[in-house]
């Protein structure tokens, strides 16, 4: 034990663990840097929903910095006035407002647009990106598994209601934010109601993220030629808090490892900036963009058309009344 503890505590063991955790942080970096994108966007407006914390905070920050008109889409007061006001003051922006959604809800999905139909004459960005993970088995108001409707047919809800306005603010886009753990998930219809017999909160979530580029694939099909486009990213594992519902313990360690591994909220909302207003991604749609910010093919599930068509069906019909 004491050679071992002599070995660790040399200058030389202290130097070699610093060179690692540096070229580690180096890996972490995209090929792509927002803060070399010379792209401004006074004039327009954009939605980001999920944005008074982690990935959708550095998101609404950046376009805010940019001069866009910036709605932070989010589900607390509080917690939304503080990141409003923050960005303000950090971008000098005072076109930063708080709208309140709660996707989960498709009452308060239906409320929020019909306010931003009433108050904005365009919309040319869209960007869904909060999402929530590690939720026990519950359910909406409305009969749905809490972690779909949050994740998925909230934001195809939104979407959907959101499209004439996009199309007459065209050249417009909209990004959703995924995961590479789609690969992991499984499609099942029953899923949106919470039917399945075994509820592990990890796969609701995979399950989801599916569903996410099912639904963005097809709807750049059926937006084509209407000047808006999709697209669907995963950002990278980031430490923000979407792990708040889990156990303390898996906290603490993944954000220990977060340290050394993982990106940050600021590296985390690159690719999906990239998407926003990127040069690099002008007309492109229906395309899976990594956490390099590389055009990447998604599972063969994920790419299956006809599943993504039948997908945006049973969306459309299970929030069509509510």
């Amino acid at each position: 034990m004491g050679a071992w503890w002599t070995l660790l505590g040399h200058p030389l063991w202290a130097a070699c663990t610093l060179v690692l955790v540096l070229v580690v942080r180096a890996q972490k970096r995209t090929r792509w840097d927002p803060r070399a994108c010379p792209v401004k966007l006074h004039g327009k407006t954009a939605i980001v929903t999920g944005a008074n914390t982690g990935i959708g905070y550095c998101v609404a920050l950046d376009l805010a910095r940019r001069g866009a008109r910036v709605i932070l889409a989010c589900r607390c007061p509080i917690k939304g006035t503080a990141a409003r006001d923050q960005i303000r003051s950090l971008s000098g922006n005072p076109q930063v407002d708080l709208r309140i959604l709660n996707l989960s809800s498709m009452a308060s999905v239906r409320d929020f647009v019909q306010k931003i139909k009433e108050e904005e004459k365009e919309l040319h960005l869209l960007v869904n990106n909060a999402g929530v993970s590690g939720l026990p088995k519950q359910f909406t108001a409305d009969g749905f598994d809490t972690t779909f409707a949050t994740n998925h047919l909230g934001p195809f809800l939104l979407t959907h209601l959101l499209l004439n306005l996009l199309k007459a603010s065209s050249p417009s886009r909209i990004v959703i934010v995924s995961s590479s753990n789609h690969s992991k998930g499984k499609v099942d219809f029953r899923h949106f109601t919470g039917e399945q017999l075994v509820h592990r909160s990890d796969l609701v979530y995979n399950h989801t993220k599916l569903h996410n580029i099912l639904w963005s694939n097809e709807l750049s099909v059926r937006l084509q030629g209407s000047g808006v486009t999709v697209n669907c990213l995963h950002p990278g594992i980031v430490v923000t808090d979407v792990l708040r519902h889990y156990p303390l313990r898996l906290r603490v360690i993944f954000n220990l490892l977060g340290f050394f591994f993982f990106k940050t909220p600021e590296e985390g909302a690159v690719s999906t900036l990239y998407c926003a207003f990127s040069e690099e991604m002008d007309g492109v749609s229906g395309k899976y963009i990594n956490s390099d910010c590389n055009l990447v093919l998604p599972s063969a599930t994920a790419r299956d058309a006809q599943t993504g068509k039948e997908g945006y069906e049973v969306c459309l019909r299970l929030t069509s009344n509510l």
